[in-house]
């Protein structure tokens, strides 16, 4: 009897659990139909949401958990990200993401730790753990609002590069930090320089590894043999939480492990198997990453305790002011830095100033923020940290969140030329009308219509696209700068259709491993070439518009 009261009981759990999610998923789905109508982002709309129901304590009984965050909901939100990451733009400001990910995240934990440790009094490995926890960037939301601007893709992959990478680096610091003070028992434990070293890049590269060597794996041995779009879909989705827990289990960076896995299923997994199975894995990620980032953004909502807000409010703007002043002095000096040691790739001041006001925070530090207990900190010290993260949460995505699209209009990086515009209109139309008539002509030769009726609609259709080709060329006759910009691009279109044409070669067994390494970075390189060519034709443009407004 015993046994089945206790069955009945983790039964009532697993319900109980189950209905939290549909719910969320079900507000979630209603917030983004509502949004469709009103000029704010997705993520913070859903903050907002979980923060009015956050007064209802009885509407939901749905605990959350850091590990729930950072072992369920964060490794398919990762993975999807870094499946859209493509190496030869990544590779191209590489050393730009990594100096902010990397130096940058060592010095903003430090910088925010030095602050609130003499201003608030805070021990100094609960200061390095706040400050590191707080260092974590979430531009989900800023992200979002690229793609619907339009902003340069260059922007987006120094933005979300950063991201990507200092996530993992923060969780290393803060483990670090919090690891230092449970091992000497109390608040005025020490960190050893050199040993925090040597312990950071043992974790950050180990994860980095197992990564790379299981996406390799499901690469080359599941995406390249096994033509079933169902199974290689449920292998990545093993891959993205097995990289996850296997690193972990070795004791290092799960979400950098993660992160490497989604870069080689994306790179090379991708190209590797059939556009079947292509379509599918984009579709299935695509949703996922949805459903996940729904979730997270509500949770976020859920779990920021307003009530708690008010009395600590002045370590909240402690903590606000501290992380500003740090992404002030990482963004300026680093890419400052960087510009100096590569002019070429210089990064523009407009793309500095999104950078800086783009770095959000979200779910990771606040995973973090719900593992500190008062058993390593104390109690006091522990909920104070956690307050001043919520605080620091909810600024970055209701003020930075909602004003960021203004700062990218303002500084005219989403802005379309009319000439543009009008060129755009123009090809749209011709492209339809292309479209049209191929369809007829399909109809015609299925023997859907018949010849009388479509030769005379073949007839306006012909008039129409001989209109629309004479329309876009006299365009592109007053605009010369626009058809070089249309030549760069099919270049780009025409390259990108050869490398697919190799990888398909050597899928197919026609070449070996070799040559289609040798072929696919020859291609890289001219694409490479021609994505420079571009920016640096996009940065003339834009400083001689500059000195005609001038």
């Amino acid at each position: 009897m015993e046994q089945i009261n206790l069955f009945a009981q983790e039964a009532a759990g697993i319900i109980q659990l189950e209905l939290g999610f549909v719910t969320l998923l079900s507000i979630a789905a209603l917030v983004a139909i509502i949004i469709r109508r009103v000029r704010l982002p997705y993520t913070v709309a859903l903050v907002v949401v979980g923060l009015i129901l956050s007064f209802f304590p009885n509407f939901l009984n749905f605990s959350v958990s850091s590990d729930l965050i950072l072992a369920i909901l964060v490794p398919p939100l990762l993975f999807e990200a870094t499946l859209h990451l493509k190496w030869d733009k990544l590779r191209n400001d590489l050393f730009p993401i990594l100096l902010l990910a990397i130096v940058g995240t060592l010095a903003g934990t430090f910088i925010v730790g030095g602050i609130v440790m003499q201003v608030l009094g805070i021990p100094l490995t609960a200061a390095i753990a706040f400050g590191a926890l707080i260092s974590a960037t979430d531009p989900v939301a800023v992200i979002a609002f690229f793609r619907t601007l339009g902003v340069s893709k260059r922007l987006s992959i120094l933005v979300e590069g950063e991201s990507l990478f200092n996530e993992g680096v923060a969780i290393v610091l803060f483990s670090l930090a919090v690891g230092a003070a449970a091992g000497s028992g109390g608040q005025e434990a020490t960190l050893s320089l050199s040993g925090t070293v040597v312990t950071f890049i043992e974790v950050a590269f180990g994860g980095l590894g197992i990564g790379l060597a299981l996406g390799y794996v499901v690469s080359y041995v599941i995406l390249k043999n096994v033509d079933d779009h169902l199974i290689e879909t449920a292998t990545t989705v093993a891959l993205a939480f097995g990289a996850y827990v296997v690193a972990e289990e070795f004791q290092l960076s799960g979400i950098l492990a993660v992160v490497a896995a989604g870069i080689m299923v994306g790179n090379i997994g991708m190209h590797n198997t059939s556009p079947t199975t292509q379509l599918t894995l984009e579709n299935f990620w695509e949703f996922m990453a949805f459903a996940v980032n729904s979730l997270v953004f509500l949770v976020l909502g859920l779990e920021i305790d307003i009530a708690q807000l008010l009395p600590n409010i002045v370590a909240i703007l402690v903590a606000v002011l501290a992380i500003l002043l740090s992404r002030t002095i990482i963004v300026y000096a680093l890419t400052w830095l960087h510009g100096r040691l590569d002019k070429q790739r210089a990064i523009p001041l407009s793309y500095r100033h999104v950078m800086y006001w783009g770095g959000l925070r979200g779910a990771i530090s606040l995973a973090l923020a719900l593992t500190l207990s008062g058993s390593v900190f104390g109690l006091q010290i522990a909920q104070e940290l956690r307050v001043m993260t919520f605080g620091v949460v909810l600024f970055t995505l209701l003020v930075q969140g909602t004003t960021i699209e203004k700062l990218i209009r303002r500084l005219r990086l989403s802005e379309k030329l009319p000439q543009e515009l009008e060129q755009q209109r123009k090809q749209a139309s011709l492209y339809a009308k292309l479209s049209g008539k191929k369809e007829l002509d399909r109809m015609r030769s299925e023997g859907i219509l018949f010849r009388d009726v479509s030769e005379a609609m073949e007839g306006v259709y012909e008039a129409e696209i001989a209109q629309h080709k004479s329309a876009l060329r006299r365009h592109l006759q007053t605009y010369p700068e626009l058809e070089r910009e249309m030549y760069l691009q099919a270049r780009a279109d025409v390259i990108k259709a050869e490398r697919n044409a190799i990888s398909d070669a050597a899928r197919r067994g026609f070449i070996s491993e070799g040559v289609h390494h040798e072929l696919i970075e020859e291609a890289d390189k001219r694409l490479a070439a021609l994505e420079l060519i571009r920016e640096n034709r996009r940065s003339l443009t834009g400083d001689e518009e500059t000195e005609v407004r001038k």
